[in-house]
């Protein structure tokens, strides 16, 4: 049966290949890197002081140079599509990704030259899959993490394997989340699709793919596809039995900070990038991002405040729990216990949109909110919000939970409707962390504050007082890309390992958020009450759900 992998670019000598990108196909004249003169390249490779990291995340990519201290040395950026073509369906144009790759890496090369990269590695949107015919060219658009298509796919793939099992094996509890059973829906939905299709590849593999012409994805990016076994670092043969895929139909998954190839003339000729640059396994945006910002540590946890809230703190030891889902690290040993929030930013966003109705031109409105909701006490006078606007991962993992305020009077103004969101954010992410704690022994000391909510000093300061812990601010920006650049700092041989990467170039430390005794004991208060919302509403929002569908 044909295969797509080393299919695309590359080879030892100059020939003619034909290139399908997706949408067209042209053909090339390609010489790798390796027919340079000898004393050519020992010059040029004197010069490499920088490592780029691409972050490919759901609506945009963004390519940044770094220099051995992390200081960041220039930047290019171009956004993603994002098709929403049915309610809860989302996907894109895997050419996208590319075109928004490489003129994110052509606007780099505005800053600095493409002679100084000594290595480039990926960080990328976690849970989003396409699948590819023979030649490359996609069967069907990439299914994107936000999709919940496969709601049926979920009992339906751990009847076959066992959830149990399904957790053991992958760290992820049954849930829509996994690719894995987004790739079940297409055997049980799309079946002639499923059957044409000679790769499924998550984005890491397929960027690689089209830079290098090798189907190659870093461990930390193949484990949140909820097809790899985590422990034995390999795609899991029983849970590709019960989706009927073989393992040459997945990226080969390789240790962070390896090298996966060097960069092709093809490639080189689309991106800018220099012929044989360095390209090396990164990782998930998640995981790069606790690596970015040097949470390597079961004391330090990462907490990305955006779109999404999520939050990681490491450990060695492989466990699994519903009150985490386990990922690998992109320090390339040990684990993440990872906890995810779909309604972070999302929903901040949305009391300002569709609640007070602020036009996208109104720049002024969240410092507005903000200036109101810090004259509300600790608690927003007895409201409440429950954040599951987008259902809830861990700890409950339920598909049918909804958002809801609870305890509103006549007298509740925007003020505490805003802080009664970042409120409930707060406490959710002190839940989840304090069952992480309770169950591992381990003690979280400190958050280390992440993403565009971490600029809003209310919100810090409420996560510090809900939680009990210390939040700290980085200068660190781009925290994903900076993870991934230290992947490729490690791979270009610049530090014998990551943590030595993350030691070095992770950045300063801004600000320091400490916990108010006062507030932090109305909180605590505040969390007991909290604690019991969902379980009183499960059921609730299961009858709501069914008479929704029923519409």
């Amino acid at each position: 049966m044909d295969t797509i992998t080393n299919c695309a670019f590359g080879g030892p000598e100059m020939k003619t290949l034909s290139v399908t990108t997706g949408k067209t196909l042209f053909r090339v004249r390609t010489k790798t890197a390796g027919t340079r003169s000898r004393a050519s390249k020992s010059r040029m490779d004197t010069d490499k002081d920088l490592v780029i990291g691409i972050d490919s995340s759901t609506t945009a990519t963004k390519a940044v140079a770094w220099k051995r201290d992390g200081a960041l040395a220039g930047l290019g950026r171009s956004p993603i599509p994002l098709a929403n073509p049915a309610n809860d369906r989302y996907e894109q144009d895997p050419e996208d990704w590319w075109r928004s790759a490489c003129e994110a890496l052509r606007g780099l090369f505005q800053e600095v030259a493409p002679e100084r990269i000594a290595g480039v590695a990926i960080s990328n949107q976690r849970e989003t899959f396409v699948p590819l015919g023979p030649q490359g060219v996609p069967v069907r658009p990439a299914i994107v993490w936000l999709d919940q298509r496969c709601d049926q796919e979920v009992p339906w793939l751990t009847g076959k394997v066992g959830a149990d099992k399904i957790h053991r094996i992958s760290g992820k509890p049954p849930d829509m989340a996994p690719v894995a059973y987004r790739i079940a829906w297409m055997l049980r939905r799309e079946t002639d699709l499923f059957r044409a299709t000679r790769m499924f590849t998550d984005v890491h593999g397929y960027l690689v793919w089209r830079l290098t012409g090798a189907f190659r994805t870093s461990w930390a990016s193949a484990d949140p596809l909820g097809l790899f076994d985590m422990q034995n670092k390999t795609w899991s043969g029983e849970v590709m039995d019960a989706l009927e895929l073989r393992p040459d139909q997945l990226p080969e998954p390789v240790a962070p900070a390896s090298a996966v190839g060097r960069v092709s003339e093809a490639a080189a000729a689309a991106t800018g990038l220099a012929p044989g640059t360095l390209v090396v396994a990164g990782g998930g945006d998640g995981q790069a991002a606790g690596l970015g910002v040097n949470a390597l540590t079961p004391w330090r946890a990462y907490l990305n405040l955006g779109t999404a809230v999520v939050s990681g703190t490491y450990s060695r030891e492989y466990r699994t729990d519903t009150a985490w889902r386990t990922m690998g690290s992109c320090s390339g040993e040990g684990y993440i216990y990872e906890t995810s929030l779909r309604a972070g930013t999302f929903l901040v966003d949305w009391l300002v949109r569709q609640v007070c109705q602020a036009p996208a031109e109104d720049k002024g409105i969240y410092q507005r909110l903000e200036a109101e909701a810090a004259g509300v006490p600790a608690g927003s006078h007895g409201l409440l919000a429950l954040p599951y606007w987008g259902a809830v991962m861990t700890p409950y993992w339920d598909p049918k939970a909804r958002g809801c305020f609870v305890g509103l009077t006549g007298s509740h103004r925007l003020g505490h409707l805003y802080r009664s969101v970042l409120e409930g954010i707060a406490l959710e992410q002190a839940l989840v962390t304090g069952m992480i704690e309770e169950r591992t022994g381990v003690e979280v000391r400190e958050f280390i504050a992440i993403g565009g909510g971490a600029s809003s000093d209310l919100w810090c300061q409420i996560v510090a007082d809900a939680s009990g812990k210390t939040v700290r601010r980085s200068t660190t920006v781009e925290a994903s890309s900076l993870g991934a650049a230290m992947c490729a700092a490690v791979g270009a041989g610049w530090f014998p390992d990551a943590p030595a990467a993350a030691e070095a170039m992770s950045g300063k430390i801004t600000r320091e958020t400490e916990p108010s005794p006062d507030r932090s004991a109305r909180y605590s208060e505040l969390l007991g009450i909290y604690r019991e919302i969902y379980p009183r509403l499960r059921e609730t929002f299961s009858r709501l759900t069914r008479f929704a569908a029923a519409s």
